[in-house]
């Protein structure tokens, strides 16, 4: 076993949710090789073609997680890790919000367009970034497509902006990509939507933090009326020009907002979640030109997370 290679608890944890071998005339062989071989892309950004041998051809490892990306496997074994922890009460429901700019490189560019929803091979066209592995925008397409990939220009250049709420414990629950230039504030409702742990069992998925933590760029009356009409307790200091306009506009300005001091030092957990993930090379520089196949990277990613946290 390589470093960085699944160990075989993480092995155990993960073998009865992924596909059955032999399906498709064996094309389902061996998954374990394969998802060593995509983590040691992720972890090491090397490109496809220079994986070792010891993984098999890089072509069966680049499309499998090009098709998982796609179909949402990565999302699924997610999702099951999350639901297994959640179910012996290992999450901390003091949910952080935040996001953090990646630089693209140069050869990200230049995917090719598609009229429909889905290119000739079925898969997503980039239109809708999500969890699904769908990549999705608030906005629609505009110039060369790059808006569809969830490529922007913004100080730090060529960027995709990875917006995440992170546990307690500083593992990400959820994640959305968006052009590098998209504001923080108006991605905060996206982001808590995506919250879903299902329930080992019966029951709806838990979709609801017991708090939330968030800095000054998520203190809209937007979003506190969100936070509000969800029953969430909420920590959100208030800016400064805020503070002056409701003081000018006197009782009809409302009541100050509360804030804990002391709770808000929790949020760093969202702050180190997002060193975690660009601990990982092709997290920390987006290589794909499709905004689905970075996305199931980046889940990728978390899902290793929670496997070794």
């Amino acid at each position: 076993m390589g470093r960085g290679d699944l160990t075989n608890a993480e092995w155990d944890r993960l073998e009865s949710f992924l596909p059955p071998g032999g399906a498709r005339g064996g094309r389902w062989s061996d998954h374990r090789r394969v998802i060593n071989g995509v983590l040691y892309r992720v972890r090491t950004g090397v490109q496809w073609r220079d994986l070792p041998e010891r993984f098999g051809p890089w072509e069966t490892i680049y499309k499998r997680h090009r098709r998982w990306s796609a179909d949402g496997t990565w999302s699924m074994l997610l999702s099951r890790i999350q639901a297994a922890e959640d179910a012996e009460g290992r999450i901390d429901w003091d949910v952080s919000v935040d996001s953090t700019a990646v630089r693209a490189h140069q050869h990200a560019a230049g995917a090719r367009k598609t009229p429909a929803a889905t290119d000739p091979q079925g898969e997503p066209a980039g239109d809708e970034p999500g969890r699904s592995g769908a990549a999705e925008t608030d906005r629609p397409a505009e110039g060369s497509g790059q808006i569809r990939e969830c490529l922007g220009r913004s100080r730090g250049g060529f960027t995709t902006k990875i917006h995440l709420a992170a546990d307690g414990r500083c593992r990400p629950l959820a994640l959305v990509l968006t052009p590098g230039h998209y504001g923080d504030g108006p991605q905060f409702e996206r982001v808590l939507k995506e919250i879903s742990v299902p329930r080992i069992g019966v029951g709806r998925p838990r979709t609801r933090p017991d708090h939330v933590l968030a800095d000054k760029a998520y203190t809209s009356r937007k979003n506190r009326r969100y936070l509000r009409r969800r029953g969430i307790r909420h920590t959100i200091p208030e800016r400064l020009d805020q503070q002056r306009h409701r003081k000018n506009r006197g009782s009809r300005g409302g009541r100050p907002t509360g804030f804990d001091s002391e709770r808000y030092k929790k949020r760093n957990s969202v702050e180190r979640a997002i060193n975690r993930l660009k601990g990982f090379r092709a997290v920390a520089t987006r290589y794909e030109k499709r905004a689905y196949i970075y996305l199931g990277t980046v889940t990728l990613a978390a899902l290793t997370i929670w496997l070794r946290t």
